[in-house]
């Protein structure tokens, strides 16, 4: 397919290629990492943060360096918080500061489009984390499925609830393809699966004190609310506090319990399920963002590619389109027993495997 902006010999699969340190080009089985060659070698990446401003991010932010040393790359950093034209800006200044790929999280995933165009036309491979964009072309998506995360929340609320009652939904940004997903397969899946449950839909653009000042209006009129999906993090200390003022933060044996599910497995929520203040998260993978969109960029580099299929660490690469990859990682729902809702399984709160336990 000619839309590929690299010129590529073979078409290699992720278990034999990114996995091994060696695999393409003429590097043999060379340590990446070892320093050892000249230190002008190493593929310079260009890393965009998208925000600085929620504890996922920030984890996210704190795994970059330290899987960019075991792949022996530079990176260079800027940070666009949440705005698409100091994204814009900041992948040109990155770009004149000669990286060879970038690895941006573009929150707007339709306003992107342009500064992929650009990179395409200088032959600058992106590698998006977490996002899709709209339009336009990358080397490839690292993010999870997420309308499973959609659906995951549907299923525990359902389940919990007993398939009637009322539910809030937090939405994030509709401008984000993460935000549509998790908003549709939420809505679909309460309608296929639990008609008895009534809910409301609450846009936030991803702020906590939106977040907050709408719940607080929906419960002022419907006082019987017993749900809360929060498409993310950034809704949490909000939520716990509306919950808390309205004597409705106890716990999950007490009549008046809230069921509460979020989005992102961050050390504070897994506490939270512990302590019986939320019922689940989806734990989305931060580590594994910043350590396979490095990962990717280096390939991009080093003239690799990539085909759809199973890959050797527990994820799927599909073909969003044609031409645009993306590779899902796993996401688990995670839950205070580890039980089964609605036929989809979950682990336990203090799972040694979820990268909010091994934070530093």
């Amino acid at each position: 397919m000619e839309r590929r902006r690299f010129a590529l010999a073979a078409a290699l699969t992720l278990s034999g290629c990114l996995a091994a340190a060696g695999c393409g080009g003429n590097s043999g089985t060379g340590d990446a990492g070892s320093g050892g060659g000249d230190a002008a070698a190493k593929p310079v990446i260009g890393v965009d943060y998208p925000r600085s401003d929620t504890d996922f991010w920030n984890s996210y932010i704190s795994y970059v360096p330290k899987f960019a040393g075991e792949l022996g790359a530079e990176v260079k950093t800027t940070n666009s918080q949440n705005d698409i034209a100091k994204l814009t800006s900041n992948v040109q200044t990155l770009v004149g500061q000669g990286v060879k790929g970038v690895v941006m999280a573009p929150q707007d995933t339709a306003a992107v489009a342009p500064t992929l165009q650009q990179l395409e036309g200088k032959k600058i491979p992106a590698v998006l984390v977490d996002t899709r964009p709209d339009t336009g072309n990358a080397y490839m998506v690292v993010r999870a499925d997420n309308r499973a995360y959609g659906e995951k929340a549907c299923k525990f609320l359902g389940e919990k609830l007993g398939g009637k009652g009322k539910v809030v939904m937090l939405e994030g940004d509709l401008a984000s393809i993460n935000g549509r997903d998790r908003t549709e397969a939420f809505n679909d899946c309460m309608k296929q699966n639990y008609p008895g449950i009534t809910v409301f839909g609450e846009a936030t653009n991803w702020d906590g004190a939106v977040a907050s000042q709408k719940l607080s209006t929906v419960m002022t009129a419907n006082p019987d609310v017993k749900g809360v999906y929060m498409q993310s993090s950034f809704a949490l200390a909000g939520t716990l506090q509306v919950l808390k003022q309205r004597d409705l933060l106890v716990p999950p044996d007490d009549p008046k319990h809230v069921f509460v599910v979020s989005n992102d497995g961050i050390p504070q929520e897994l506490k939270d399920i512990a302590a019986g203040n939320i019922d689940a998260t989806v734990s989305q993978p931060a580590d594994l963002y910043a350590k396979w969109a490095l990962s990717y960029a280096q390939a991009a580099i080093e003239g690799k590619t990539f085909q759809p299929g199973e890959t050797d660490h527990d994820s799927t690469i599909i073909e969003v389109r044609p031409g645009l990859l993306e590779d899902q990682l796993s996401a688990p729902l995670v839950t205070a027993d580890g039980g089964t809702y609605g036929g989809i399984p979950s682990v336990k709160h203090d799972d040694k495997s979820l990268w909010g336990n091994n934070l530093s």
